[in-house]
């Protein structure tokens, strides 16, 4: 399984429309095959304007084809207008979870 974690940092006047956005998009974006799991969240610690996604998907394949497909396409050309700084991304390949 393939654990992907977005840093987003968007400019504080776009917050709003970002959370709308997501709104939108988080059911087509979970039922995308190999999507497993789909979260948005917000540190803590941090301010208002940074945000996470984390994701499971079965394979890299099937992440790469969500990376590639019309979805991901417009729905991160219009997330990535709103940026205040370049996002971060990480895939990491799950080894244990204990519940």
């Amino acid at each position: 399984m393939i654990v992907r974690l977005v840093k987003m940092e968007f400019q504080a006047e776009y917050v709003s429309d970002f959370k709308k956005l997501f709104e939108d998009k988080k059911e087509k974006i979970r039922a995308f095959p190999g999507c497993q799991y789909l979260e948005l969240m917000q540190g803590l610690d941090v301010k208002e304007t940074v945000f996470y996604t984390y994701s499971y998907w079965d394979t890299e394949k099937d992440l790469e084809n969500y990376r590639y497909s019309d979805l991901f396409k417009n729905t991160w050309a219009a997330t990535k207008s709103m940026f205040a700084q370049k996002a971060e991304a990480i895939s990491l390949h799950k080894l244990h979870t204990l519940v």
